[in-house]
């Protein structure tokens, strides 16, 4: 069987991706308005004001200009974003906003809330409080390149019934070029903190005082931090479209950028990298213990294995925090089985090429518990696949997989998700061969198949296997369903030359419980 017959098989339910290449973005101006309101006449906040004192000299170590209000008014936040935007327009920059203080939503808008603001009606809002889409537009009208927002504002809200839609701040997908970093998850609250500083916004400092991890890492190890501090009660959540890296330490730290550079082109110490990961992996992946799991994503945030060990945490630690329905009135549960037994798909594949039908074929579940599933059929043949019940593939009839290769996020479907790392495939002549993946959901869209028209999230994946063989995948899949309603797989062997093209898409499918 020939490598390119080998990886089409991988595919199994839904194909893979490969590992990106960061680099670091040049060093550039960087403007940081950080407000921190606590003195409200009513419902006075205990540390928001400290917090954007301490953030505001974390950021100025970073090499950011910083832009410092406390306690401020509707009109001196509004003065301030009009500040930060003259500074940084026309300058390919980097904008952040760092806001701790009163917060909430309202049809599906944030806004941050002035000490000087007196709600009684939702007409009110719009009116005396400052939306955070008001940041956004100040940071596109100044041309930034990137945009960081940080709201550490998910507290109760103290005024008037009605004033909001519901509690804490709603569920946005962030803009192109931005990160959107929410204290909670959206529609709960989080916690003012008994220190000197917010629970998120301590752990936030922390991270930040050791600032050579990338930007998606730092906030995914405050997440874990606050979680287990927590224990569930307070999850932070990020939405993000980044589409390069970014490093707090502004690559001033010569040493720090060094190793990074030498750690993205050198084979070996990824190989290095990657061995010292599985064998913590190896010690862990048994674990029932949830301290074991948090120790392991705080070191490997986005480790080959992280989407595993998060998805682990999930079943294991439930989360505390209620689930709030997005714009489309859909609620995810991050712990769902996505195969359950008996489900059943039937599937058309054509040539890309030339959309010729090749065959039609049904893919079965045959069995699904908590942990595992298992069905046949998902390429045409009766092979049997088994992955976890998230959707990381373990083995099928071309080998095995370690550690276990994430197709699909184990947790929420989110917009600029994010994931990938490396896997081992043993076929079974015993012969090892790597694959590297990446993956990311880019969007949410209609997609029309044979079994009608469906609203679902776009992901793309990259793959690069040992041989040099590449592949495209995209996939449009709904977070309830193992399988997509609709696969683009493109294979391109090293050199370039036309893509071998195959489409599946849905005619039906079935769930009996």
């Amino acid at each position: 069987m020939n490598l390119i017959s080998i990886l089409r098989r991988i595919a199994a339910f839904a194909l893979v991706g490969t590992a990106s290449v960061s680099a670091q973005a040049p060093i550039d101006l960087r403007v940081a308005l950080v407000i921190g309101n606590s003195a409200y006449t009513r419902a006075p906040l205990q540390n928001p004001a400290n917090d954007a004192e301490a953030m505001a000299k974390s950021l100025k170590s970073l090499g950011f200009d910083v832009i410092e209000l406390r306690d401020g008014s509707k009109a001196q936040m509004a003065e301030a974003i009009a500040k930060v935007r003259e500074t940084l327009r026309g300058k390919q920059g980097v904008g952040m906003l760092y806001y701790s203080g009163h917060g909430l939503q309202l049809d599906w808008r944030n806004y941050m809330v002035p000490v000087d603001a007196s709600l009684a009606k939702p007409a009110d809002v719009p009116e005396q409080t400052i939306d955070v889409g008001n940041v956004i537009d100040a940071f596109k009208t100044a041309g930034n390149r990137m945009n960081i927002l940080v709201l550490d504002a998910c507290r109760d809200n103290p005024f008037a019934a009605g004033t909001a839609s519901g509690k804490g701040l709603a569920q946005l997908d962030a803009p192109p070029g931005t990160l959107l970093a929410y204290s909670t998850a959206p529609g709960n609250v989080a916690d003012d903190g008994e220190g000197t500083n917010g629970l998120y916004t301590q752990y936030l400092l922390a991270e930040l005082d050791k600032p050579t991890a990338k930007i998606e890492d730092v906030f995914k190890r405050v997440r874990f931090h606050v979680r287990q501090k927590s224990a569930g009660r307070q999850i932070p959540w990020e939405s993000t479209s980044l589409e390069d890296d970014f490093y707090f330490d502004d690559a001033r730290s010569k040493a720090a950028k060094a190793e990074r550079d030498r750690l993205a082109s050198s084979a070996a110490a990824r190989e290095k990298a990657f061995a010292q990961e599985k064998a913590d992996w190896d010690r862990i992946k048994g674990s029932k213990n949830a301290d074991d799991l948090y120790a392991f994503l705080k070191k490997y945030p986005s480790g080959s294995a992280s989407e595993l060990v998060q998805a682990q945490l999930e079943r294991l630690s439930v989360a505390q925090v209620v689930a709030q329905a997005d714009r489309f009135g859909e609620t995810q549960n991050p712990v769902a089985r996505r195969f359950r037994t008996g489900d059943s798909y039937d599937f058309v594949l054509r040539e890309g090429l030339t959309g010729l039908e090749k065959r039609r074929f049904t893919a079965r579940v045959t069995e699904a518990d908590d942990n595992f599933a298992s069905y046949v059929g998902a390429m045409g043949s009766d092979d049997k696949h088994t992955t976890t019940v998230a959707g990381a593939i373990i083995n099928d009839s071309t080998g095995s997989y370690d550690p276990p290769f994430t197709l699909i996020p184990g947790g929420e479907y989110q917009v600029g998700k994010r994931w990938g790392g490396r896997s081992i495939l043993t076929l079974r002549s015993q012969q090892k061969l790597w694959i590297e993946y990446s993956g990311r959901i880019v969007g949410r869209e209609k997609v029309t198949v044979p079994a009608g028209t469906f609203d679902a999230y776009r992901i793309e994946f990259e793959v690069l296997a040992e041989s040099g063989l590449r592949r495209k995948t995209t996939m449009w899949a709904q977070p309830e369903w193992g399988f997509p309603v609709k696969t683009v797989i493109e294979d391109r062997a090293r050199s370039a030359g036309t893509p071998d093209i195959l489409i599946r898409e849905l005619l039906a499918r079935r769930r009996t419980q």
